[in-house]
């Protein structure tokens, strides 16, 4: 029995202790399997959370080569396209080179046939002169037998009568050519005494100057690292200027119909106020096609205000461009209307053909529409472009001779010269700066107090007219007028100056006594 208990005892305390390690280690194989859990679950976390982070980073350095990509190909494009219109002004330079040298090898072979039919008049000249020589001699042999005297009066006799026949046809051609062109004549001294008149003057100017409606816009419109600003000087092939001027951006451009675009699309830019590269190409070349139509209705407005018609559409072109084109201030746009109208005035009190004066008048500055990429000067580029699109060959002599580069052919060459000094000559027609205009006045002192017996002179009249005091006692009456005359011809040999400038010598003797 005392064997049995403890075997009992035994027995149940190994049966206890197998169960409380059996529970112990259930135990533990659950809290391994919650670690095991808990460590997957924090990994595929961590998984996910490195996988969101590369797909991030992933996705910024697509974005950043994107927009590389796009920078690349943009700049690509824009050297396309200034290479291409590079061989376009090219090839338009070689055709006018073309041009030239055909024109100039038909002027070429006009001068040897020119010179071939003079060889030939000198020829049957001489051959005549040789004749006559022979003649002279039969008839000299025929008088040999006379006296001295008898033979020098028979020849003066024979040489007296053919005089007074020579004589009386060479009057005759004479009043016959005098009477011929009496008319002509005196219809050139009148658009020459017309051409004297000329002063300077002032019309609108092209605007280059945007304005912001805040500072803060310079910053957009420059863009990231200057993105902006250069897209915008590519596209429109100007130069932006930011400076420290408020609320304002200066466009700079030799071309004004592309400063203009430049600032028309700045101006869309800003309203609309989405700025960036692609935008800036869009809005571009939007405004330059509509740029392109307008110059289009101006051509066809002026042409029709001048009431010119039949006008090659190229020409119409170049007309609307004058628009934006000035000299000395004068916009080109309104001075060529002004000289047509001119023209046509002039020639009906002429009697001449009005409406071809005012299509010379009309066309005769066309040559200050073109670019740099024409050689020559503003008269016979608009000569080689109205002969390109088959004006006639009166129209073409008169736009090249107004400014006297080649001989006018008809008088519409002195009209259209007279016109343009006249429409120049309005009062602000043409700017003068201020350092020219103090200028000339210094130079008409200077002259005046060159002359030896003028105590001072006074240029009066913005320069028209000009006040010499003299000193009484060194020059009378009839030397200041003599010295009037010496200086005016002074200024018309030393300066260039618009219209007329009128010298006046004042000489003046003050006697004075004083009673007691």
């Amino acid at each position: 029995m005392n064997i049995v208990i403890p075997a009992v005892v035994a027995a149940v305390t190994f049966v206890l202790g197998f169960i409380l390690h059996k529970i112990l280690v259930a135990r533990e194989i659950r809290g391994a399997e919650a670690e095991a859990e808990r460590i997957v679950s924090d990994a595929n976390r961590e998984s996910e959370t490195l996988k969101r982070e590369a797909l991030l980073e992933g996705r910024d350095i697509i974005s950043r080569e994107r927009v590389d990509n796009l920078e690349k190909l943009q700049e690509r494009r824009v050297n396309l396209d200034r290479k291409e219109s590079q061989v376009s002004n090219e090839s338009e330079r070689i055709s006018i080179l073309k041009e030239k040298l055909q024109y100039k090898q038909v002027t070429i072979d006009k001068r040897e046939i020119v010179l071939t039919e003079t060889e030939n008049s000198l020829q049957a000249k001489h051959n005549r002169v040789n004749k006559l020589m022979e003649e002279q001699n039969r008839l000299l042999e025929q008088i040999a037998n006379l006296s001295r005297e008898e033979a020098k009066k028979l020849m003066l006799a024979n040489l007296e009568e053919e005089l007074h026949h020579e004589a009386g046809m060479l009057t005759r051609k004479i009043l016959e050519a005098a009477e011929n062109k009496a008319e002509e004549e005196a219809q050139k001294v009148l658009s020459t005494a017309i051409q004297r008149c000329a002063a300077d003057h002032v019309v609108e100017n092209c605007v280059s100057v945007v304005s912001l409606p805040s500072d803060d816009m310079k910053g957009r419109i420059i863009g990231r690292e200057g993105r902006n600003i250069r897209a915008f000087e590519a596209a429109a092939n100007v130069d932006v200027i930011i400076d420290d001027t408020p609320e304002a951006v200066v466009i700079s451009c030799f071309d004004p119909v592309r400063r203009e675009i430049a600032r028309q699309a700045l101006e869309k830019l800003l309203e609309d106020g989405r700025i960036h590269p692609g935008r800036i190409e869009s809005t571009v070349a939007k405004v330059t096609s509509e740029m392109e139509k307008r110059i289009r209705k101006l051509g066809n407005q002026l042409a029709l205000d001048a009431n010119v018609s039949g006008l090659h559409q190229q020409l119409i072109r170049h007309l609307g461009r004058l628009r934006y084109r000035t000299s000395y201030g004068q916009n080109m746009y309104q001075h060529s209307l002004e000289t047509a109208n001119i023209c046509g005035l002039l020639a009906s009190e002429l009697k001449l053909d009005a409406a071809l004066a005012r299509r010379v008048g009309l066309l005769h500055d066309i040559g200050k529409a073109t670019d740099q990429d024409i050689e020559g000067s503003h008269a016979i580029v608009g000569m080689e472009l109205a002969q390109r699109y088959e004006e006639s060959s009166l129209v073409c002599n008169a736009i090249g001779a107004h400014h006297e580069e080649i001989e006018c052919e008809s008088l519409y060459g002195i009209i259209i010269q007279a016109a343009d000094s006249v429409s120049s000559a309005r009062p602000g027609a043409r700017r003068e700066t201020l350092e020219l205009y103090v200028r000339r006045l210094h130079k008409l002192e200077s002259i005046a107090d060159s002359f030896e017996g003028v105590k001072k002179s006074y240029a009066i009249q913005a320069g028209r007219e000009l006040r010499i005091a003299v000193r009484p006692e060194t020059v009378d009456d009839d030397a200041a007028a003599e010295l009037a005359r010496m200086v005016a011809r002074k200024i018309e040999s030393d300066m260039d100056y618009p219209g007329q400038i009128k010298v006046t010598v004042i000489r003046e003797t003050r006697a004075s006594e004083t009673a007691h």
